[in-house]
């Protein structure tokens, strides 16, 4: 959300501004599902808005089903193998649900286990 900037002189009100600049960022790919936004305090204070103005924004892209809050986890860009919305999804979970038990066996911890992955994954692409 970086390039996110709000116009003050402009008749939009700055709440649609965020949101509109947030689902085309989604739309464009720009913005990845998955992807954790800036808390509704910190949106607030980079853009210089007031935090029920980001809060609107963001309750409104959360109501179109473009970002998802989890509690203290925070809000991210949907994700449909990650919501469960996707064909994939099922599979994905249980392949996740393997690799953790298979990495528990051998006593890894969360953060040992992601790296891991991360690494894999990076090799993958390469």
């Amino acid at each position: 959300m970086d390039r996110i900037t709000i116009d003050a002189a402009s008749a939009v009100p700055p709440f649609e501004q965020l949101r509109a600049q947030v689902a085309a960022q989604v739309a464009a790919g720009d913005l990845e599902p998955g992807s954790r936004l800036g808390t509704v305090r910190q949106t607030a204070a980079d853009l210089g808005l007031a935090v029920n103005t980001v809060a609107r924004a963001y309750r409104e892209l959360e109501a179109d089903g473009v970002i998802v809050t989890q509690g203290r986890k925070g809000t991210f860009v949907r994700s449909g193998v990650v919501d469960g919305r996707t064909d994939t999804a099922t599979a994905a979970r249980a392949a996740a649900t393997d690799y953790v038990t298979a990495v528990r066996r051998l006593g890894l911890n969360a953060d040992e286990a992601l790296r891991l992955v991360e690494r894999a994954w990076s090799d993958a692409t390469r």
